[in-house]
């Protein structure tokens, strides 16, 4: 069965029904979230991966018992098995479950199983959502709610991706990728933006669509919508859920939002805006204006921001409380994250793997810079994604300097022919293009780069290592500014 098949009739079990419970590939981000929040729970975990990793070993020392390799005998003594889409049906410890008969859950089930009687908010849409979510985690707690939560990146200033709670609150990111935000049952389910990808999985935009109405339709009757007024697709589903007599509360910069932001200063790495609210919104004696300050930069974490707002009204959290909570966000890992300095050039990392993504993070860089120079190190995700966005993504690199883009991360999907990063190179307009060689590619960015530039590497893939090698090289290579070019990095 699909995902969406198995969402309509899901429920999820007790945690007391899951006895023991076995993570195939514990050490990625969602699945030793799910691990650490059923280890706060009480529950017996064990878990393993293919190698070692901070996150595993963190777990180690939690109470999970790890195995570091992945092999059949490890699943002896489980009741229930957990797996991401990434494991694939030869998996030496999902054949042994199955021939077992254990129950196997998809992460997503395991996640709604820990969330037992929680108000759930379920934060879901094509970018932004990790933001979001560790946005609203962290207002919340400087506001005194100490809420579970599970994010798909450790998130700053509380340094872990998950936790358990003791308030009745659940913030979950809910990741649309492969249909699974739909086995959950958010109380408030927020919609950042809704756009056509993942299609490796949909096949088609309206298949996405599709996907995004059946979330919104989980609401309970009590339920709330926080939509983007400034996005076409999360504002057309806010417009459908009204419809459907759903409690809508949108946010943004249009005009007539219930959470209206009036852009204020980009300063650096800071970001201000005056926060309206709709009049009933308004608590009596709340200070007048509203006022945002982030401690990250752009529009696009403004309205990330104005989203976490929009969840407090929903909870009934003091709104003041809640901008003094967001006021402390310092990011989230892999979301514009400050990786070193050298030469008096600043080197960032962003996950951005869709062309809206890269966009909103080459303007906030845009924004750090200032005057200087924005120089981008981008890895495309997925063969299915370049040859969809390949000219968007052109586009979005267009906003840089300088230019240099890896070879396709493949993830989980074989090459397809004739599908390689020269389909967004050749509609490149800025220097320097295709870069077969990482190696070369950091040190002639390095090069290029000249005290107050920035430099980002942007992609979902491994590109994120690259931020050390990039600053190494900066202590180490010449400047060479004006010898950008067009073409291949070669050398």
């Amino acid at each position: 069965m699909t995902q969406e098949e198995l969402a309509v009739a899901y429920i999820p079990p007790t945690l007391a029904e899951l006895g023991r419970v076995h993570f195939i590939g514990m050490g990625g981000a969602g699945m030793s979230a799910i691990a650490r929040i059923m280890l706060g729970q009480g529950v017996t975990v064990s878990g393993s991966d293919a190698k070692s990793s901070p996150g595993l070993r963190e777990l180690d020392t939690l109470g999970a018992t790890v195995y570091v390799g992945q092999a059949a005998g490890n699943v002896e003594g489980a009741d229930t098995v957990v797996l991401s889409t990434a494991i694939r049906e030869n998996n030496p410890e999902l054949a042994a479950a199955r021939a077992s008969g254990l129950r196997i859950l998809h992460r997503s089930q395991a996640l709604a199983a820990t969330m037992a009687d929680d108000v759930v908010v379920a934060v879901a849409g094509t970018h932004g959502k990790t933001t979001t979510t560790s946005m609203i985690t962290v207002m919340l707690k400087g506001a005194g709610v100490d809420a579970s939560f599970a994010v798909g990146g450790t998130v700053q200033g509380l340094g872990v991706n998950a936790a358990h709670g003791t308030a009745a609150v659940f913030v979950a990111e809910a990741d649309e990728s492969d249909a699974s935000f739909l086995n959950y049952r958010p109380h408030i389910a927020v919609v950042t933006n809704l756009e056509a990808d993942h299609l490796d999985h949909y096949g088609t935009a309206e298949a996405v669509f599709a996907a995004f109405r059946k979330f919104m339709a989980l609401l309970p009757a009590d339920g709330t919508l926080v939509a983007c007024a400034d996005d076409p697709g999360s504002a057309n589903l806010a417009v459908q859920a009204a419809a459907a007599g759903k409690r809508c509360l949108s946010y943004g910069f249009a005009q007539g939002a219930d959470i209206r932001l009036v852009p204020g200063s980009q300063d650096g790495l800071h970001a201000t805006a005056t926060i309206e609210l709709r009049g009933d919104l308004l608590p009596d004696g709340a200070a007048i204006p509203l006022t945002l300050a982030l401690q990250v930069p752009g529009n696009h974490n403004l309205s990330n921001a104005a989203a976490a707002v929009a969840v407090a009204l929903a909870l009934g959290v003091d709104v003041e409380a809640a901008l003094a909570g967001l006021a402390a966000f310092s990011g989230a890992a892999r979301r514009f994250e400050a990786k070193g300095e050298g030469r008096g050039v600043a080197v960032y990392d962003d996950y951005a793997h869709h062309p809206t993504e890269v966009s909103a993070a080459l303007r906030a860089a845009r924004t750090v810079a200032g005057d200087h120079k924005v120089h981008v190190l981008f890895q495309p995700h997925l063969f299915s994604r370049t040859v969809e966005f390949a000219k968007e993504f052109a586009q979005a690199l267009d906003l840089a300097d300088t230019v240099a883009v890896l070879d396709i991360y493949p993830a989980r999907e074989d090459p397809l022919p004739g599908v390689t990063s020269e389909l967004i190179t050749t509609s490149l307009t800025k220097p320097f293009g295709y870069a077969p060689d990482s190696g070369v590619a950091v040190r002639q960015l390095a090069r290029e780069a000249v005290a107050g530039d920035i430099i980002l590497t942007v992609g979902a893939g491994d590109v994120t290592e690259l931020g050390p090698a990039l600053v190494e090289a900066l202590n180490t290579e010449e400047p060479a500014r004006g010898s950008a070019r067009k073409g291949s990095v070669d050398g």
